[in-house]
C-alpha cells in the first residue's frame, strides 16, 4: 500500500487530498497518514496542508524500484527488484532465492557489510555511495557457453557510463577503470549441472559517490570513485537504470545468437589490458607477458616472455601501470 500511495503522489505535481486517497485505496484517512509518515521516515519530503492534502516535493537518494522505474526501459531486467538498506552481500542473498525467482530479478543494497570481489577479496561498500547489486540470470544454454558472460556485465557498465559522458576502460575480465584506477568490478557465480545451467548470479559493484576518506589508504593508488574523478556528484538512479537497460540489450543478443560477440567487441575496443605488459597468476605460478587481444571466446591472448602465445581463460591478470600493477 505504501508503494501505491507513493506512486500516486509521484503522478501528481499538485496536492492530492487525504479524502481522495482514502476513497481510492479504501482506507481511513488516519491509515493514509500512517503511510505518509512511513514515507517521510524513508526520506521523502511530503508537504501537508489542511484542506489541500499532500504533495511530494523531494525524493531521497535511494535505489528502490519506485525511484528508478521512470529511467528503466527494460522488459524484464530489474522489473522484479529486491531492495535492502543493508545486507551481507547481494550475491549471497541472490543465491538463496535464485532457483525460485524469475530471470532478470535484481537485488540492490545501499550497503554491503561483507561485499566480495574476485578471489574472495573484500569489497568496500559504504552506505548510499555506490551501486551494489546482483542480477539473477537463467540462460538456456550449455554451461561452457557462458564463460565470457562477465564481459557482458563489464560492457554494460562501460556503455551506461558513456551515456552519462563518463569515459572508462575495461580491464579484462571484470574491472572497470577510470584514469587507470578501479571504480567497479563484476563477480559472476554459477550453479550448473553437466549440461544445464540452474542459474547465474552476476554481482556488480561500482564506486559512485565515494569520497577520498572512503577509500582505504592502501588502495588509494589503485582505486577511486566516479565522483572523485569527475569532481561532481553522480545520480545513482540514472546510472543504475542505464546499466540495466544496456545489460538487457546485450543479454538478449547473447541468448538469441548464442554468442557474446557484441559485448566482447566493446571490451576489446575499450580495453585497458590489450597492448599492455601484464602479470598473469595461475595458482602459484606467475608469469610476465604482453596482452595481444581478446579472442571470440572472451579469452585474453597473451604472449609471454618465453615467446609462446597462450589464451587465458581464468586466473588473475594485473596490468603494468605508472604505479606498478593494477
Amino acid at each position: 500500500m505504501k508503494t501505491k500511495i507513493l506512486k500516486r503522489l509521484k503522478e501528481n505535481d499538485n496536492f492530492i487530498s487525504g479524502e481522495k486517497l482514502s476513497q481510492e485505496f479504501h482506507m481511513t484517512r488516519s491509515g493514509i497518514w500512517k503511510y505518509i509518515n512511513m514515507l517521510k521516515e524513508e526520506g521523502y519530503i511530503i508537504e501537508s496542508i489542511p484542506r489541500r492534502g499532500y504533495r511530494l516535493t523531494s525524493s531521497p537518494d535511494i535505489l528502490t524500484f519506485e525511484e528508478i522505474r521512470k529511467y528503466l526501459n527494460t522488459e524484464f531486467m530489474g522489473r522484479n527488484l529486491y531492495y535492502f538498506d543493508s545486507v551481507d552481500s547481494t550475491n549471497n542473498q541472490a543465491k538463496k532465492i535464485a532457483s525460485k525467482e524469475m530471470e532478470g530479478t535484481c537485488l540492490i543494497a545501499e550497503q554491503q557489510v561483507e561485499g566480495k570481489g574476485r578471489l574472495g577479496r573484500r569489497w568496500i561498500s559504504p552506505k548510499k555511495k555506490g551501486i551494489w547489486m546482483s542480477v539473477i540470470l537463467k540462460p538456456d544454454m550449455e554451461p561452457y557457453n557462458v564463460g565470457s558472460i562477465t564481459l557482458l556485465g563489464a560492457a554494460s557498465v562501460y556503455k551506461a557510463l558513456k551515456k552519462m559522458d563518463i569515459d572508462s576502460q575495461i580491464k579484462w575480465p571484470n574491472d572497470i577503470l577510470i584514469n587507470n584506477k578501479k571504480i567497479g568490478g563484476i563477480l559472476t557465480e554459477i550453479s550448473a549441472e553437466l549440461n544445464k545451467i540452474n542459474y547465474l548470479v552476476m554481482g556488480i559493484g561500482i564506486n559512485v559517490n565515494l569520497d577520498e576518506k572512503d577509500i582505504p589508504d592502501e588502495l588509494k593508488t589503485k582505486a577511486t570513485s566516479i565522483k572523485i574523478n569527475e569532481n561532481r556528484r553522480i545520480d545513482r538512479k540514472i546510472l543504475l537504470a542505464n546499466i540495466l537497460n544496456e545489460f538487457e540489450s546485450l543479454y538478449i543478443s547473447f541468448v538469441n545468437e548464442n554468442s557474446n560477440s557484441k559485448a566482447i567487441e566493446i571490451c576489446r575496443k575499450n580495453s585497458a589490458t590489450i597492448g599492455k605488459e601484464v602479470k598473469v597468476r595461475q595458482g602459484k605460478e606467475e608469469k610476465l607477458g604482453k596482452a595481444l587481444d581478446i579472442n571470440n571466446k572472451g579469452e585474453l591472448v597473451v604472449e609471454f616472455k618465453e615467446g609462446h602465445i597462450q589464451n587465458i581463460f581464468a586466473g588473475e591478470v594485473s596490468v603494468r601501470g605508472l604505479e606498478g600493477y593494477i
